[in-house]
């Protein structure tokens, strides 16, 4: 069955089906999801399976690779990349073999290989990494952050005295070129947002950490889109080399859809094998809070932005100033919750409406979007900046902030730095924690905050004016608390959100605050009393739930911290798997059993690039 084949309204219930799990009535994939075998296919490869008709590219998961691969090739399939940090190989093979392949007690699991898509002048001072540098002297120097997008192309701003660029290492995972290069253009934007040092333009578009070490690892092409073992394999090779590159960030720019729960899906998979290993994964949030009708979208957080382990980043805009006052969160900006497990996300929101970064002369994006591009300071051969709109660009506004605070303390795991961010976030009033997750980015005082916890016993706590002092853990907000260095949430086995460690003790924070100034300490930060689910608000009784996230499900006092939907479809909010004036609002689809993903170079008229004038 094709989406050409079936009316609109039998094309809604397969799509509604395969993104909330409410199967309604059967299809092929609910038939096949009853067989023992379909449970080792992911809903795609299932979708793919029950067609049984063309071939697919998968990735196979095993508890024993050779007798996988051995399986694979028997039942016609060419092999492709190995992807050994997941169990893994890539496998091209007829889509009749699938079910078949899934019977092997060797295979434990069968997913797509779809597809991923890429997804400052007043940046640095609306956030406050501009008065980092120039109060702290931090600039990111020697930390390493890994760029998986379309590649980095050379530019004068990420020459220093070091050398000619401060990319440490390109791995082209698309091409197998060795000379760096962009095709695409996006990468080198975004890497310009991390680590440009604002030569050509005499200093005034700066990234956040203009002295941080680039890894470049492609796995976007020329158009700006890949697949998604191409991004495994990169998260890979960054875990490997780690330790010889310092890499403590990943940036992904880059997203595809959520068609299975982040416990199964092999990209989320791979993100949280990087975050125990210690490795900070920041990822943008996705483009889809808007409907085509212009309505309010919830549910289009993209993966892996909607893995709990990841830090993921929706999207502000500073309105041409560097006055937090104005700033708000950008309509464009994907909210929660997460499509199939119905997660908190984004954590919080950054600048991404009109960055001015990096251009990469010769690439699709230089040539397409000429009305955009931006002159320096300086006599160069071409226009050296590009301005762009999207959570792309918000995303290394935070990998840059992150590297900010582990120079300042190079001891930080990915969970006390996530924590960290929220913490010192700072709430808009008007948007509610699906929108804005925990706040506005709030550099200057994450790194603050950073810095004390290096060495609390030398210095008063910092000042938390102005801060959201709140952490979503899971989908529990927390508050009245103060963060400490020796909380046991922060190990890097510990998964964000559980309520025990990996000993079966408490999960904790810090300390309990009994005042609002924290004089006097309470006990420890944990898990208390009845915190607010910010998903489902007071109808599980402040429990986790079971059924189905929809427009009327969710009811509780609306305190500005639980998302209420307390009435039905008023025309100006939609929930994906609903109707709005008869067409599908839903954000991921299957076209003809392939995959429409949803980047973050956005492609809205919401967030048409802005160039902000003085």
């Amino acid at each position: 069955m094709t989406a050409g084949t079936v009316s609109s309204r039998a094309r809604l219930s397969i799509i509604a089906a395969l993104l909330v799990c409410a199967f309604v009535t059967p299809s092929p994939v609910t038939m096949r999801a009853e067989s023992q075998n379909s449970r080792k296919l992911g809903p795609l490869a299932a979708e793919r399976a029950a067609h049984g008709t063309g071939r697919s590219t998968v990735i196979i998961q095993a508890t024993n690779r050779s007798a996988a691969r051995a399986a694979a090739l028997e039942a016609g399939g060419t092999l492709g990349r190995s992807l050994p940090g997941i169990n893994g190989h890539v496998v091209t093979l007829p889509d009749a073999a699938l079910a078949r392949l899934a019977d092997n007690p060797a295979i434990e699991r069968i997913s797509l290989d779809r597809l991923a898509v890429g997804a400052n002048e007043r940046t640095g001072a609306t956030v406050g990494a501009t008065q980092v540098r120039q109060e702290l002297g931090l600039d990111g120097a020697g930390i390493g952050i890994a760029v998986i997008d379309s590649g980095i192309a050379y530019h004068d701003d990420l020459a220093d005295a070091s050398g000619p660029q401060r990319v440490d290492r390109f791995v082209d995972f698309v091409g197998g070129q060795s000379v760096p290069y962009d095709d695409y253009g996006h990468g080198t934007h975004v890497a310009g947002i991390i680590a440009g040092n604002g030569y050509d333009s005499d200093g005034k578009r700066t990234g956040i950490a203009p002295a941080a070490r680039l890894i470049a690892l492609k796995a976007l092409d020329g158009t700006g889109t890949g697949r998604i073992s191409d991004v495994i394999a990169a998260i890979e090779y960054a875990i490997e080399n780690r330790d010889a590159l310092n890499i403590r960030v990943i940036n992904l720019s880059i997203a595809s859809a959520v068609y299975e729960s982040y416990e199964t899906d092999p990209l989320t998979v791979a993100a949280l094998h990087a975050v125990q290993a210690g490795i900070v994964v920041v990822a943008a949030a996705g483009n889809n809070g808007v409907s085509p009708a212009g309505l309010t979208r919830y549910g289009g957080i993209t993966a892996p932005g909607n893995a709990p382990w990841v830090l993921t980043v929706g999207g502000s805009t500073h309105m041409g100033t560097t006055d937090r006052a104005d700033d708000s969160v950008a309509p464009f900006s994907s909210r929660g919750p997460t499509a199939v497990d119905t997660a908190a996300k984004p954590d919080l929101v950054a600048p991404s409406v009109g960055i001015e970064s990096l251009a990469a002369p010769g690439s699709a994006l230089y040539g397409a979007r000429t009305p955009y591009l931006l002159s320096g300071t300086v006599s160069t051969s071409s226009l050296p900046y590009l301005s762009m709109s999207g959570t792309s660009m918000a995303s290394p506004v935070v990998a840059g902030t992150v590297a900010l605070m582990l120079q300042a303390n190079p001891q930080m795991t990915p969970n006390e730095i996530k924590a960290v961010l929220q913490y010192t976030s700072e709430v808009d009033s008007h948007a509610d924690a699906l929108t804005q997750g925990a706040g506005f980015l709030n550099a200057q005082g994450a790194v603050d905050l950073a810095k004390f916890l290096a060495a609390p016993a030398t210095a008063a706590y910092p000042a938390t004016t102005g801060w959201s002092r709140r952490v979503i853990w899971g989908n529990y907000l927390f508050k009245n608390g103060r963060i400490t260095p020796d909380a046991n949430a922060w190990s890097t086995d510990v998964i964000w959100g559980s309520r025990l460690t990996t000993t079966g003790a408490p999960v904790e924070w810090g300390v309990l605050c009994a005042t609002s100034s924290c004089d006097t300490i309470s006990g420890p930060w944990t898990w208390t009393g009845s915190p607010r689910n910010i998903v489902w608000g007071n109808t599980c009784g402040g429990g986790e739930c079971d059924q189905v996230w929809t427009l009327n499900s969710v009811s509780g006092a609306n305190d500005g911290d639980t998302v209420v939907w307390g009435t039905s479809d008023d025309g100006d909010t939609v929930v994906w798997g609903t109707i709005e004036g008869g067409e599908t609002v839903v954000w991921g689809t299957l076209d003809a059993g392939d995959t429409v993903v949803w980047g973050t170079s956005c492609t809205s008229a919401l967030c048409t690039p802005t160039i902000w004038r003085p």
